[in-house]
């Protein structure tokens, strides 16, 4: 499987399974291993920002990174699963840019 580079999955491992379907046949399954999310305790604070209305997650990301794909890490940097948690009014955003 081929990522984009800037994506979060890029150099993680893929495996392959074989599973049975409903009517007895075998196929085989390729997948992308799961990728454990870093921590950020070691990484310096760059900055914080507080959400305001009608703010989007990639246009700040583009501001603090240079790149909106990389939204995913400031989702990684504020231990959020849903990037819509992050563009909540009022919200203060933890800007800390992790290894890939």
């Amino acid at each position: 499987m081929a990522y984009e580079p800037a994506s979060r999955y890029q150099g993680l491992e893929t495996a392959q399974l074989v599973v049975r379907d409903p009517d007895g046949s075998q196929r085989t399954v390729a997948y992308t291993r799961r990728r454990v999310v870093p921590t950020y305790e070691d990484q310096p604070t760059i900055t914080e920002h507080r959400v305001s209305e009608g703010e989007r997650l990639d246009v700040l990301t583009a501001r603090y990174t240079g790149d909106p794909t990389l939204y995913w890490m400031l989702c990684d940097a504020n231990t959020v699963l849903d990037p819509a948690d992050l563009e909540q009014v009022g919200r203060v955003i933890r800007i800390a840019i992790g290894r890939r």
